[in-house]
């Protein structure tokens, strides 16, 4: 078989002829339009619409639903329930691997949370099943609820994330924290927050026979499937999922939900389509959340400022019935080293949904308290908090001891200072003013998360004409994938995007692994990449031994696809179409396959993260104590760039995300009734555009050649890791006030003021 190069990059351009460019969202206008069809867009011929009844309480049991006023109410087609739910071939409880969650299906009169599902309203219209389900008028047996950090006895759960164990130590803490010359003790806590994407969960079941159909947003499609083929007792391949666009996810939607398990049962217990939406504080419990944390950072300094130790302990929560534990403390194991470094979780059972993958999963609960600590240490010791971090950062992963790719932080840290100004920023706190009379506050924070990569599998086809079709069952959750991936399979069979039919966004094609984890731009994109080579490979075979072809014999000296063509590699004048490689051949098309997974070798020798540096600037009225971030600038080495412009917009969302964790979002909780109080949009505090500062994203030129073949890495989550703690940091640098739970508040900021204030700047 002859070398073969993909592409090569022509002089004017930096990577090749599609990867590397900034193009625009090839269904922009789709979305913008509003010809994009998202799950709930779909309707089905005879269909029916269904409405979940949802658990007022927390804990007990349902005591009496007035089944039969529903019913009696005009174009309600049917209400299911415990009593008359389809049968399943598997227990929802039932778990056979890790990331099997345990789903509410109406299994018994049992709540376990607030908004559990209890019933199932089924009706001609929305409206009728919506006032049917008000008609059921539960009453219930209630016992109390069980809410907050403190409510039930602790313990350590078996495993953290995705599996990692929850202690783990390096080196001795105690005498590393004897030998300090300076030490912190602080404690930080995190507030639940829960899954809000634009698009709420929703399905459009249709069952033909044993055949299901559905329509439904997914960050996963094969686990989905094969989850509904357990739970319906019929082959994976009996269950067709559409899934083109979703409207965010942020891992709500890695795993289907109980919600929309019940559209399912819905469909097969009436015998026609059903639609079933989430309302808005229907997502306030059936389909996952962050955790609360309270986390507790030990730190040790010598003179020089170098740290003696680092113990980073977490309390988290979970649900009664499941296993989910919020790995806050495990952002310890990758950014500073120190001779000792601990880190343990543990975790308290309530009477809430089961926790989940949230965007940034423990690295964006770990990091702001980490790196509020890494803040005060760095003052406490009277050395700048960038230069501090500098000298802390490690050159290898402190716990594993693999190497990364340091110079790239080093890279963030210096672009990121330079672009924000921050040699101009004093020391001490409260020393700068805005024009206005303002509290001024400069802050910094280092990101960091791992680059994955999971298996995940691609069929290309390049057709007579020499044009190309690249299959593979991706998602695109709003962060671009349809064009990302089309770029990368565009240079993978040698053509101009515009000359290759990208096919996505249904189980029916490859399964392209999980959205998830920032994962999937490299799972996909690398079997998408060999699958392109697959077929160049098979087309350049037929040349290079053709005695017909200018490309005759070539096979030692390689070829090259680029535009359509393969050009020897030693002599670029000799060169052919891959239409006329086909055409003569006989051959009508070419298929290739191709599959991508972790370099197992790579992994246990390297440390594989994406690196980055935020600096935020905030200002704070004096007399009031309101806070508002004015400035954000974050540099990020994230391996190679697909797309510029599409990298860009995911490093300013996850910014603004890291604003919101600072300052912004909450879910408050009842400790009577265990109920979400402020279950919408208007109290769920998230920025809205006078609270977007001005957002600066500077991508930092890096290339790792140990994550993958492409040299990607992830970016979907990277910007909340740095930004949460830079902000943070900036309050107390405005201020002089460290506050401690997040997220900052005027009634928090007010109730930590120092008593010794001058009495003009007291709030």
């Amino acid at each position: 078989m002859p070398e073969i190069t993909l592409t090569r990059a022509p002089a004017h351009l930096r990577h090749g002829s599609n990867i590397g460019q900034p193009l625009t969202r090839r269904d922009g206008i789709l979305k913008v339009t509003g010809a994009a069809r998202y799950a709930a867009d779909n309707h089905a011929p005879g269909m029916l619409y269904a409405v979940l009844a949802v658990s007022s309480i927390a804990r007990g049991r349902v005591a009496f639903l007035d089944v039969a006023a529903a019913k009696a109410h005009p174009g309600v087609v049917e209400v299911m329930t415990p009593v008359n739910k389809p049968a399943l071939a598997q227990d929802p409880d039932e778990k056979s691997n890790p990331f099997m969650f345990r789903l509410d299906l109406l299994q018994s009169d049992r709540v376990r949370y607030a908004n559990q599902p209890i019933a199932v309203v089924i009706a001609e219209t929305l409206e009728a099943a919506t006032e049917g389900a008000a008609l059921l008028s539960p009453r219930y047996d209630t016992d109390p609820a069980r809410v907050g950090l403190d409510a039930n006895e602790s313990f350590v759960p078996a495993a953290v994330g995705p599996g990692h164990p929850p202690v783990v130590h390096r080196g001795d803490i105690e005498a590393g924290l004897a030998a300090a010359a300076k030490r912190i003790d602080a404690t930080y806590e995190t507030a639940p927050q829960y899954h809000n994407a634009m698009e709420p969960h929703a399905i459009v079941a249709t069952w033909d026979g044993d055949t299901l159909s559905i329509d439904t947003p997914s960050q996963g499609l094969a686990m989905a499937q094969g989850r509904l083929a357990g739970l319906f007792g019929i082959a994976p391949d009996k269950i067709h999922i559409r899934s083109p666009f979703l409207g965010g996810g942020f891992g709500s939607k890695g795993m289907i939900s109980g919600p929309q398990v019940l559209g399912v049962m819905a469909a097969r217990l009436v015998g026609k389509p059903v639609k079933l939406v989430l309302r808005r504080e229907q997502m306030f419990g059936p389909v996952g959340h962050r955790a609360p944390t309270r986390q507790t950072l030990r730190i040790g300094a010598d003179n020089s400022g170098k740290l003696t130790a680092l113990d980073h302990r977490t309390k988290t929560t979970s649900s009664t019935f499941d296993d989910f534990f919020e790995p806050a403390s495990d952002a310890s194991h990758t950014l500073y080293t120190s001779p000792a470094i601990s880190t343990s979780h543990e975790a308290v059972r309530l009477d809430t949904g089961t926790p989940l993958f949230m965007r940034a999963p423990g690295e964006a609960t770990g990091s702001i308290a980490l790196e509020s600590a890494i803040d005060e240490m760095a003052h406490a010791c009277g050395i700048d908090p960038l230069a501090f971090r500098l000298a802390n950062y490690a050159e290898v992963e402190p716990i594993s001891g693999k190497p990364f790719s340091s110079k790239a932080l080093r890279q963030c840290y210096a672009q990121g200072a330079e672009r924000f100004g921050w040699q101009r920023r004093p020391l001490a706190p409260r020393q700068m003013r805005d024009p206005g009379g303002l509290l001024v506050g400069w802050g910094v924070g280092t990101a960091t998360f791992p680059a994955l990569m999971f298996e995940g599998h691609a069929k290309a086809v390049l057709r007579q004409d020499g044009s190309g079709v690249m299959e593979i069952g991706a998602h695109d959750m709003g962060q671009g994938a349809w064009t990302a991936l089309a770029q990368i399979a565009a240079d993978s069979l040698g053509l101009d995007i515009d000359q290759v039919e990208f096919r996505s966004g249904n189980s029916d094609l490859p399964d392209a692994g999980i959205a998830g984890g920032s994962a999937h731009t490299a799972t996909a994109g690398m079997a998408i990449h060999n699958a392109g080579a697959d077929v160049i490979a098979q087309l350049a075979d037929l040349a290079t031994n053709d005695n017909r072809s200018p490309l005759y014999g070539a096979g030692n000296a390689g070829v090259i696809a680029r535009g359509g063509r393969l050009f020897r590699r030693d002599d670029e004048s000799r060169s052919e179409s891959y239409a006329d490689i086909l055409s003569r051949s006989g051959r009508a098309m070419i298929e290739g396959e191709g599959n991508s997974a972790t370099d197992q070798a790579a992994q246990s020798n390297y440390a594989m993260h994406a690196h980055g540096a935020v600096f935020a600037e905030v200002k704070v009225d004096p007399d009031l104590g309101q806070m508002r971030v004015t400035r954000v600038v974050g540099a990020f080495a994230a391996g190679r760039i697909i797309n510029p412009r599409l990298v860009h917009s995911q490093l300013c969302g996850g910014m603004i995300w890291g604003v919101s964790f600072a300052l912004h979002e909450e879910a408050v909780m009842d400790s009577r009734s265990g109920r979400p109080m402020n279950a919408n949009f208007a109290e769920y505090h998230i920025p809205v555009n006078v609270d977007v500062p001005a957002v600066e994203a500077i991508l930092v030129e890096e290339n790792d050649a140990h994550v993958n073949a492409l040299g990607i890495k992830g970016v979907g989550e990277i910007g909340i890791t740095g930004t949460a703690g830079a902000v943070a940091n900036a309050v107390w640098h405005a201020t002089g006030i460290r506050v401690r739970k997040f997220p900052i508040t005027l009634d928090r900021l007010i109730g930590a003021h120092s008593a010794h204030a001058p009495r003009r700047d007291r709030y």
